[in-house]
């Protein structure tokens, strides 16, 4: 049963923002949209905080984060992987 609930943890994949936290990084995710009456594809962007135990990540790295139990009041995600590092 436990394996089953892992496996619905969401994953997305963002940009960081900001890393000036201890231990702790912010990811924007962009999606695109249709708007609902002229049906226009529209960019809509979330802000997501994660976990970073190690402090690796730096602005504008593409990362992947997965939902977690809540680790404080705004973070309730933690990093997977560094999937490419920002030049």
């Amino acid at each position: 049963m436990e394996e089953l609930i892992r496996n619905l943890r969401k994953e997305r994949v963002g940009v960081v923002v900001s890393s000036k936290m201890d231990k702790s990084i912010t990811i924007a995710v962009k999606r695109k949209e249709k708007h609902p009456k002229y049906g226009k594809f529209v960019n809509k962007t979330s802000k997501f905080y994660a976990h970073d135990e190690k402090n690796d990540c730096n602005i504008g790295d593409k990362v992947k984060i997965m939902e977690t139990r809540p680790i404080s009041k705004l973070k309730k995600w933690r990093l997977v992987e560094i999937i490419e590092r920002a030049k």
